[in-house]
């Protein structure tokens, strides 16, 4: 089914964007330098296209679709829905390093979430 299969490769692209994000976060933090201002738009970009690939699971169930574990695979979704805005409003109002810290750190969080979503199917 073409849904499923899009939503499948989207997990994938995910995985991928947050690796580089997280390693991204990571130079700034180590560097000790300000965040740019294309990392906070393309970790909001990320937070975007994790709520797209969840209409898209969504689609793909109401099509016919089901994960192979169950409702873990939607709990790995939700949460990496919810945690992305999240953690970006947390890292508002604090020291540069620590917004580096945050966003990075949730990124590599995330980044683990996308990868047992895939995993459990």
């Amino acid at each position: 089914m073409l849904l499923a299969f899009a939503h499948g490769y989207g997990a994938r692209v995910l995985l991928i964007f947050a690796l580089v994000l997280g390693l991204w976060g990571a130079f700034y933090y180590f560097t000790n330098t300000k965040l740019s201002g294309g990392f906070r738009s393309s970790y909001l970009l990320m937070a975007g296209v994790t709520v797209l690939q969840g209409l898209l699971g969504l689609a793909a169930l109401i099509g016919g679709g089901s994960p192979r574990a169950g409702l873990l695979h939607y709990v790995y979704g939700a949460f990496a829905v919810l945690f992305l805005p999240g953690a970006f409003l947390y890292s508002r109002g604090g020291t540069d390093r620590r917004e580096a810290l945050v966003l990075s750190g949730a990124a590599w969080i995330v980044a683990i979430a996308y990868f047992r979503g895939i995993a459990t199917g």
